[in-house]
C-alpha cells in the first residue's frame, strides 16, 4: 500500500510498522513532482544523458565493429579489450575513472597538459560533471554494442557483397546500399537496449558524484533512490518511477519509428 503513488500516510511517523491510516491523494504527488526543482533537474539530465550517450555509443560501436570485421592480426585480443568494460563491475569502473578525473593527480589532466590544455575540475565543475559521466557511460557500453554489430556484419550476404564489387561499387556505396540495410535488426536491438541502459544509470552517479555538484548529475534513478530510501517517501518515488517508465516508452517508440523510416527509405 505505501508504494502506491496516489496514497499518502496521514500519520506523523510513517516509518513505523503500522503507520496508518492511509488517505487517497489522487494526483498530488505528480503535481508536486513537476514543481520540484530537483526532479526537474533529474529529468533534464536524464534526457540529455540519453540523447548524447545513445547515438554516440552506437556510432562508435559500429566503427569499431567495422574495423574488427577486417582480417587483422590479434583480432581476438582487440575483441576482448573492447568487451572487458562490459563484464567489469560498474563500481570498479567508476573507481578507476574517479582517479582519471582527479583534479591534481588524474590521468585526464596529465594528458591534457601535454597538449597545452588547462587543468579541469571535471566532476567538481557543474558544467563538466555530466559530460564526464557521459564519456564513462559511452566507454563502458561500447563492448556490448560492438559484439552485436560484429555478429551482424559477419552475417551480411557475401553474394551481395561480391555482386556490388563486380558492379564497380566503391566502399561507401557498398556500405550504404548493402551493409547498412542488412544491419537494420542490429540497429533496432542496439538502440532499444541502449535507451533502457541509459535510463538505468545509477552506479556511476552514486559512486562518482552523488548527484552533484548542485544537482548537475542527478538522474531519475538516483532521485528515485533518494526519495524512496533516504527520504522514505515511497509513494512520491513511485510516482516518479511511473513518469520515468512513460518516458522510456516514448523514447523506445520514437527510436523504433525512426528505425522503420530508415529501413523504408
Amino acid at each position: 500500500m505505501p508504494y502506491l503513488p496516489w496514497l499518502r500516510c496521514s500519520s506523523a511517523s510513517p516509518t513505523t510498522t503500522f503507520p496508518g491510516p492511509w488517505k487517497l491523494i489522487g494526483a498530488e504527488n505528480y503535481i508536486e513532482l513537476f514543481q520540484d526543482t530537483r526532479f526537474q533537474a533529474a529529468l533534464r539530465n536524464t534526457i540529455a544523458y540519453t540523447l548524447v550517450v545513445v547515438p554516440l555509443s552506437m556510432v562508435l560501436a559500429l566503427l569499431i565493429a567495422l574495423g574488427l570485421n577486417l582480417k587483422i592480426r590479434g583480432l581476438g585480443f582487440f575483441r576482448t579489450v573492447y568487451y572487458l568494460p562490459v563484464v567489469t563491475a560498474t563500481v570498479a569502473v567508476a573507481s578507476v575513472w574517479l582517479w582519471i578525473y582527479h583534479p591534481s593527480a588524474g590521468l585526464a589532466n596529465a594528458v591534457g597538459s601535454l597538449f597545452g590544455l588547462s587543468r579541469s575540475e571535471w566532476l567538481n565543475d557543474p558544467g563538466m560533471a555530466l559530460p564526464a559521466l557521459m564519456a564513462v557511460g559511452i566507454w563502458q557500453g561500447l563492448g556490448a554494442k560492438m559484439i552485436v554489430y560484429l555478429a551482424a556484419l559477419q552475417g551480411v550476404s557475401k553474394e551481395l557483397l561480391e555482386a556490388a564489387n563486380l558492379d564497380g561499387a566503391n566502399r561507401w556505396q557498398v556500405f550504404r546500399n548493402v551493409i547498412w540495410p542488412a544491419l537494420g535488426p542490429a540497429h533496432y536491438f542496439v538502440l532499444i537496449t541502449a535507451i533502457v541502459q541509459t535510463f538505468q544509470v545509477f552506479d556511476l552517479v552514486f559512486v562518482m558524484t552523488k548527484g552533484g555538484p548542485v544537482n548537475s548529475t542527478t538522474v531519475l534513478t538516483f532521485d528515485i533512490y533518494n526519495n524512496a530510501f533516504e527520504g522514505l517517501r515511497l509513494g512520491y518515488a513511485s510516482a516518479e518511477t511511473v513518469i520515468m517508465l512513460i518516458l522510456v516508452a516514448v523514447f523506445i517508440y520514437l527510436g523504433g519509428r525512426s528505425q522503420r523510416k530508415n529501413q523504408d527509405a
